[in-house]
């Protein structure tokens, strides 16, 4: 690393925010800036984002960093890019523009496609291939559906004028001007065209999809020379990428098999690393590539859920009975004890173990005095259930005890979520020092492609903040999840 390039940029871009991050060279955060983005639902159950829009808070946020902080752009060493993953974008490779918006992770729009694929008996095969399972959540269906309903494209196709990428795909294709056509293996492994032991494109897979290998990005490992940009005046190297969920586990240095991080944003992801060799889940948990150093692979297992900290914005954006998610802790207290609220927030389908894209949110336990507070608290409640119903798959999968998670999101600025969350999973619940850790994890990335750090510094620079356990008894927590799995099933019920 040149002496006089002492700074490390992060680009964060998330299903509900962009956030640009400037690390100084002992992994300080210095300054950052975030705008959030808008989400648009032209239907039941669709999830769009405007790239275009996503671009500009990009070009924003790094502008606003650069001048809060009143550095020039040549002290900028490298650029580390972390992002929403499986969100799907196919635009004109020579004008840039998207011939449609990004369709988000959590569209359900494919579903009917979905289970016609599980109907031609090929939802094993997928999961050999790919280690996911047949859902509207993976980039593969989501390209079909563009390719198939955008007029004109599969003419443009046939004239190699259209490209696809995931959002560190279009990031990176934009900061190039159009020379880095290019994605890593914990993107790629999420699209549902990637095969997870062969580390390539799977031509099988492309087949039954009906997608083009012309249009979809190379493959790298996760620490490579993606490409310069020049946009900010100095030539700056991006070295460093990977998707959020693995981006934060490298971020919390669960760099050893059977260590497990949690993190709770929009959706929460709970990931453990498997090690070198994927181990494919039998109770509908997901295998995907935790990340490639230096030609060094990890695997892990993945737990998703579609709702967590997406749940507190509807409070505040719809039902508008909060004005910020910093009151929720507050709320949270004020909750009658005695009231046993039940919120399944399946806004969006429901993720594992259930997987069912049909699924609708509902309250159940309502009665005359149920307010703000027991609301708030039950949605709160319901991201800690989810938590719990991941936690006891992944044990069986892995046969590994988890007696401790590490934690970080948003959400985990309330402290009541994360006591509750140490009471049902009756473990200890780590909160680093460093919150954001999916945007450290894309800063080690970049130092480690300009040779700043090594991998095996990672785990060194980690430190705890607090630790929570379990304060409830085991009839207590019993009986409180046996009433989520009634809630559970009464919501899939009406699926």
């Amino acid at each position: 690393m040149n002496k006089n390039k002492k700074y490390i940029l992060v680009i964060d871009q998330g299903t509900t925010s962009t956030r640009t991050i400037l690390y100084d060279n002992k992994f300080k955060p210095i300054v950052f800036d975030q705008i959030e983005i808008k989400q648009y639902f032209p239907h039941e159950g669709w999830v769009e984002h405007n790239p275009i829009e996503i671009w500009d808070s990009i070009i924003s946020t790094i502008n606003n960093v650069i001048k809060k902080s009143k550095i020039n752009s040549n002290l900028i060493a490298s650029i580390g890019i972390t992002n929403q993953r499986e969100t799907s974008i196919i635009w004109d490779k020579k004008s840039g523009k998207p011939i449609y918006n990004a369709i988000v992770w959590q569209d359900r729009r494919t579903s009917k496609y979905c289970e016609k694929i599980k109907k031609r008996k090929l939802e094993k095969s997928i999961q050999k291939i790919t280690g996911l399972l047949v859902d509207p959540y993976f980039s593969a269906t989501k390209i079909k559906w563009i390719l198939n309903n955008v007029k004109n494209a599969k003419s443009l196709i046939k004239k190699r004028k259209i490209i696809f990428g995931t959002i560190d795909t279009w990031i990176l294709w934009k900061l190039t001007n159009g020379r880095s056509h290019l994605t890593d293996v914990t993107n790629a492994s999420r699209t549902m065209l990637f095969d997870i032991n062969q580390k390539k494109w799977s031509s099988k897979l492309l087949k039954i999809f009906n997608i083009p290998r012309t249009i979809l990005p190379d493959i790298k490992e996760n620490v490579f020379d993606f490409g310069i940009t020049t946009i900010f005046g100095n030539p700056i190297k991006i070295t460093g990428m990977a998707g959020d969920q693995q981006s934060s586990l490298i971020g919390q240095a669960c760099l050893k098999k059977g260590m497990s991080k949690s993190t709770y944003g929009t959706g929460c992801f709970m990931l453990m690393n498997i090690g070198n060799k994927p181990k494919y889940s039998k109770n509908k948990l997901l295998t995907s590539i935790a990340y490639i150093i230096n030609g060094k692979v990890a695997y892990c297992l993945e737990g998703s859920i579609f709702t967590a900290g997406s749940a507190i914005q509807w409070l505040r954006d719809n039902l508008k009975i909060i004005k910020s998610s910093k009151e929720t802790s507050r709320l949270y207290i004020k909750a009658d004890k005695e009231q046993k609220i039940y919120m399944v927030p399946a806004f969006t389908g429901l993720g594992a173990p259930y997987w069912n894209a049909n699924a609708r949110g509902a309250i159940f336990g309502i009665n005359r005095n149920t307010g703000v507070f027991e609301i708030v608290k039950a949605t709160i409640q319901s991201v800690c259930y989810q938590s719990k119903d991941l936690i006891k798959l992944m044990e069986k999968d892995s046969s590994i005890k988890i007696s401790q998670i590490r934690v970080d999101g948003g959400m985990i600025q309330n402290s009541s979520f994360i006591q509750f969350l140490s009471d049902i999973l009756n473990i200890k619940i780590i909160v680093p020092k460093y919150s954001e850790s999916t945007a450290l994890g894309a800063a080690y990335l970049a130092a480690i492609g300009i040779k700043l750090i090594n991998a095996k510094k990672i785990e060194s620079n980690w430190k705890k903040e607090k630790i929570y356990t379990s304060k409830i008894t085991s009839i207590i927590r019993k009986n409180l999840y046996m009433g989520w799995i009634k809630a559970v099933k009464k919501t899939l019920l009406y699926s």
